[in-house]
């Protein structure tokens, strides 16, 4: 097992030193560790915006090029959805109009493309990321008419009846982009009955199967019945959490993640799916961190310090566990530290900020020497969002306002 990841050997906590003590350490990750918070935040903020400009000229190119892959996921709408990052952090509107321009050249392609259908509906694989992410800029550029269009777009999004439920590539990624388009462009953008109804049609669905599997509310993706982020019940149940649930549905959805409690492994994890009881995935879109930040979700909207005690568990096996030999944010070590960040915003507690700080300055200190080795996988998309170095940067972008810092396509 422990060829997927690398041991943890850094400090469970460091004290910051003056800068002159800090001369003093031998090993460079030492040093980043024991920063000021204010120094080290400038050093993520230039590593991330240089990231920013390395991804930009990988996927895009310096002149513009065409896109062949239109998905935020792994495609260049990732790119567009971190230069949306940028802007947010620094307010520079060139950002803004890349992203603009990147997101219509998108449009462009899955306009025409033979995508698979039952994912066009998808925030994070089908047009309804580039149709929000698109709505958002233009709101924020303040132009009218490509908001107008790119609503208008959204709205003729058709879901197949036969469509998943998952956040990936199912009804949950479509709820997502409601929401998404209702926090950027506001409230009612799309309407709360349209919103209800699609609370609605996921939710008698997992009923169906819920009564069989003896657990509220139960879905399949191909077959299978998956607790995770990216397939499965957690994402689920995770998008279900933002919208205004009758009491029925809710308790439906607070006893479901009651369920997947009870599968927690005494390391914190989780097995990937109802079929599997094997401890050996710590990814956001598997196992423990996913799960964490939705039992995050959970303790905010029900209360319940079962879902926090839950969610610190899962937080130790991916200290232990987490640094994997891959850099992205769906199954690698960006994605993991938004694990400690949520926890962060949840507690106060520093010493989760801390964790998170590790393993971004574990990233910052490390991650190129080991991907040009060899030990660590640049991911099969390696500048993408969810796989490669845009990840990266994002979450050292959001390093520099941790109390902001939230999990890209999954919170809001």
């Amino acid at each position: 097992m422990g060829y997927r990841f690398f041991p943890n050997e850094m400090p469970d906590f460091v004290e910051e030193k003056e800068e002159e003590e800090i001369a003093t350490e031998d090993d460079s990750l030492m040093q980043l560790l024991s920063m000021p918070y204010s120094a080290l935040s400038e050093r993520f903020k230039r590593a991330g915006l240089d990231l920013k400009e390395t991804v930009v000229v990988e996927t895009w190119g310096l002149g513009g090029q065409r896109v062949r892959d239109f998905s935020l996921y792994c495609g260049a709408l990732g790119t567009a959805f971190l230069q949306f990052k940028a802007y947010q952090l620094t307010n520079n509107k060139d950002d803004l109009n890349l992203c603009s321009e990147i997101i219509k050249a998108c449009d462009s392609l899955c306009s025409r493309s033979r995508f698979p259908h039952s994912r066009d509906g998808t925030f994070l694989c089908g047009r309804a990321g580039v149709c929000a992410l698109g709505a958002a800029t233009a709101k924020q550029l303040g132009d009218e008419q490509l908001l107008t269009y790119y609503l208008s777009q959204f709205k003729e999004i058709k879901l197949p009846k036969d469509m998943s439920d998952e956040l990936l590539a199912g009804r949950a990624g479509f709820l997502w982009a409601c929401l998404f388009i209702n926090k950027h462009v506001g409230e009612g953008t799309i309407p709360s009955n349209d919103i209800g109804a699609l609370v609605k049609a996921i939710v008698i669905r997992g009923r169906r199967l819920g009564v069989i599997s003896r657990c509220p509310l139960m879905f399949e993706y191909g077959s299978e019945r998956y607790w995770g982020a990216a397939h499965g019940l957690a994402g689920i149940m995770h998008v279900l959490m933002h919208v205004k649930l009758n009491p029925e549905e809710a308790e439906e959805v607070k006893h479901t993640l009651k369920y997947i409690i009870k599968k927690q492994f005494p390391s914190g994890n989780f097995p990937s799916a109802a079929a599997d009881n094997e401890d050996y995935l710590v990814h956001w879109c598997h196992s423990a961190p996913g799960i964490a930040i939705t039992f995050l979700k959970a303790a905010e909207v029900f209360g319940d310090e079962e879902f926090l005690e839950a969610a610190v568990n899962a937080a130790e096996v991916v200290w232990n566990r987490g640094l994997l030999r891959r850099v992205g944010i769906c199954h690698g070590v960006s994605g993991n530290a938004y694990v400690f960040l949520s926890l962060y915003r949840a507690t106060g507690n520093k010493e989760f900020l801390y964790r998170a700080k590790a393993f971004a300055c574990f990233l910052v200190d490390r991650a190129s020497k080991l991907i040009a080795e060899g030990e660590m996988h640049g991911g099969d998309n390696p500048y993408s969002l969810f796989e490669g170095i845009g990840g990266m940067a994002y979450l050292l972008l959001d390093m520099t306002k941790p109390t902001d810092a939230k999990f890209p396509g999954y919170e809001l």
